[in-house]
């Protein structure tokens, strides 16, 4: 019994803060003696409202293209690549390879081999990145759906080999979808020295007819430059027989791809890297990353902005209950109690506006979501999408609610403080 009650908190603490809150509540929503002061506790509550809005409504928009742009890479990457730590190809039949092959959350395997050369079609000539792959690859991304031509195109027909080019490559070499003659392709030979006398003969030379279509994955640094042909061929182009550029892979289903990355990485050592989607583009995701910290911290500015209202209507409201604060004191309330009441008016006001205006910031979310009301614009040919992708995040809520709370609890505690020496 005893025990019991010594973990009670004191009679006299609980009522303590009961009572604070109780006469800080009434201060809130009781009507003051100057008008002024409600009109600026609610423009203090509707600025932390609006400031709260614009970080959820904004960051769940930067998630959006972050998730679309995931998307639309899933076309052409690969759940997980394995690639070498030091130059460009590997052994395709190297023992830690044929490890990484065998384990038991792999489901499936490609072979890819990537290098540059110079593509050449009736007089158009540009630099593209040749990639080699084998069969698996195309039903693996399920990059067939991006296809401008014959859906079912394929890269071998018997001893046949065809070329896969982006849609970019495609209209700068001036090339149809099906595309008449041969696409001819230079690279350097790999090992012996430049005879300057004969240059063409310090190149490869092989050719592919076209497979009756190009690729369109939305997204420049493949459409622009890279063009799909058989492993083999690519192999025979630049000399590296038995050698692959990476080992790309799709786990096997309902498994974990963080964790079967580091279960990879742990048997690859330092000898190899394994890649998931997003590291496989990390340039491009780090730059949105960075615009959606950017964006962040203005708006977090602006927020403190905002929080400058609460502050003098903090200030207002001392002034206003002097005599209040005096009766408190004959009642027997200390300097630290009576602090403590205006504090938790700020908290109030700050609580109140972070949660009206997180679910304001939610519902246009979902509003825009199900109705895109904000477009991209009127030409449906311009833009991937038609309206401005939006994802809500639980993490970013999280964050979002931490922010305001800490900016508001700091910006009612420092004037508080301050002010009640001086008015109080």
């Amino acid at each position: 019994m005893r025990a019991a009650e010594a973990r009670r908190p004191p009679l006299t603490v609980t009522l303590y803060m009961n009572t604070s809150l109780f006469i800080a509540r009434r201060y809130l929503f009781s009507k003051k003696s100057t008008h002024v002061i409600n009109i600026i506790s609610i423009i203090s509550m509707v600025g932390v409202a609006l400031a709260s809005m614009a970080l959820v409504v904004t960051l769940s928009v930067f998630n959006g293209f972050h998730d679309l742009v995931a998307s639309l890479f899933s076309h052409f990457d690969t759940e997980l690549k394995v690639v070498p730590v030091t130059g460009k190809m590997m052994a395709a039949d190297s023992p830690l390879l044929t490890q990484i092959r065998a384990h038991e959350d792999v489901d499936t395997v490609t072979e890819s081999l990537e290098e540059q050369a110079l593509a050449v079609y009736e007089g158009h000539q540009r630099a593209v990145m040749v990639k080699g792959i084998d069969n698996t690859f195309l039903p693996m991304t399920n990059l067939s759906s991006t296809f401008v031509g014959d859906t079912e195109a394929r890269l071998t027909a018997a001893n046949l080999s065809f070329a896969l080019p982006g849609i970019g490559v495609a209209q700068q070499m001036g090339m149809r979808a099906r595309y008449d003659g041969w696409l001819y392709l230079y690279a350097p030979v790999r090992e012996g020295q430049v005879d300057m006398m004969n240059p063409a003969a310090s190149f490869v030379e092989d050719s592919l007819l076209s497979a009756g279509a190009v690729f369109q994955v939305q997204q420049g640094r493949y459409d622009n430059n890279y063009v799909l042909v058989p492993l083999d061929f690519a192999r025979q182009l630049f000399g590296c027989e038995g050698m692959v550029s990476a080992l790309e892979l799709q786990v096997r289903k309902g498994a974990d791809i963080g964790k079967v990355k580091k279960k990879l990485q742990d048997i690859g050592g330092t000898q190899v890297k394994v890649l998931d989607r997003y590291e496989q583009q990390e340039e491009t995701f780090n730059v949105m990353n960075i615009e959606k910290l950017i964006a962040y911290v203005f708006l977090t500015f602006i927020l403190l902005v905002a929080c400058f209202n609460l502050v003098a209507s903090l200030s207002m409201l001392m002034v206003d209950k002097r005599h209040d604060v005096q009766t408190l004191r004959s009642l027997g309330a200390t300097d630290r109690q009576v602090v403590r009441i205006f504090l938790l008016e700020g908290r109030l006001i700050t609580l109140i506006g972070a949660l009206v205006g997180i679910a304001l910031g939610l519902l246009l979310c979902w509003l825009q979501q199900q109705y895109g009301i904000v477009s991209l614009g009127n030409d449906n040919n311009m833009f991937i999408i038609n309206a401005y992708p939006v994802s809500v995040h639980l993490t970013d809520v999280v964050i979002v609610v931490l922010t305001v709370l800490l900016v508001g609890f700091l910006a009612a505690w420092y004037p508080t403080r301050y002010l009640s020496r001086r008015l109080l």
